[in-house]
């Protein structure tokens, strides 16, 4: 009698185990073995599995857990369900952590606040991934501290600022626009990062009057734009940098 066939959908629920129970989509693009696989885009083949298998859960948009291991997986992440902290200290975590790897990868000096150091990155602290919690010198004090508690910034080779970010979960998306209103005498793209729903209320803020001198400037980028972002499956429209 022959053995039973090895699916791709046991290959991937063998790899989640091997990583602890989870891991992002772009992990698992690279460290799923889809050489015997009969296709011709094996990425979207492990996206597919991980979203229709009732075996796997999804943490946050882009990662992913095995349904097994739910318990082990949420207590190392500290998210207790129902629990509106936790979940809002993990997301925003997720996303920074997110907009951090990827300057890195454009190879840009990546900053984080130093408040924000121990927040948790999927099982990492943000400390541990971003270039620096201390701003490089590009300015005199008072602009300085109003780019303190940027949520992540990205420098260039010239240690000048080249993007901010703000991550809005449901915090209020004007205090970030006033902190952009403040730095818009830099060169730099000026993002608010939040759930697509937010979308509105953001128009809402950015299109008053205060707000005119950088409102062609400040772009929104949606939770899902990030994680395609990380995941390098997509390019996001052009005009959003």
């Amino acid at each position: 009698m022959k053995g039973k066939k090895y699916t791709q959908t046991q290959q991937v629920i063998d790899t989640l185990r091997q990583q602890g129970g989870y891991a992002t989509l772009g992990n698992l693009y690279q460290i799923v073995d889809t050489s015997t696989w009969a296709t011709k885009t094996p990425q979207e083949s492990i996206r597919r599995i991980v979203q229709q298998s009732p075996v796997f859960f999804k943490i946050r948009p882009g990662l992913w857990a095995l349904e097994e291991c739910r318990d082990e997986v949420m207590r190392k992440f500290e998210l207790k369900p129902g629990n509106k902290q936790s979940e809002e200290q993990f997301s925003h975590g997720y996303y920074q952590g997110l907009l951090v790897e990827i300057g890195k990868y454009r190879r840009m000096t990546t900053y984080v606040p130093a408040q924000d150091q121990n927040r948790l990155f999927i099982d990492r602290k943000l400390g541990e991934i971003t270039d620096t919690t201390d701003l490089p010198d590009f300015t005199y004090d008072e602009l300085k501290r109003k780019a303190r508690t940027v949520d992540v910034i990205w420098f260039n080779e010239r240690h000048m600022p080249s993007d901010f970010y703000e991550v809005e979960h449901t915090t209020d998306i004007k205090n970030s626009l006033s902190k952009f209103y403040e730095l818009q005498d830099f060169n730099s793209g000026f993002f608010i990062v939040a759930d697509a729903n937010r979308k509105k209320e953001y128009e809402d803020k950015l299109h008053v009057s205060m707000f005119s001198p950088i409102e062609k400037r400040v772009k929104f980028l949606n939770y899902s734009q990030v994680v395609e972002l990380y995941e390098g499956l997509k390019k996001v429209e052009v005009n959003i940098w």
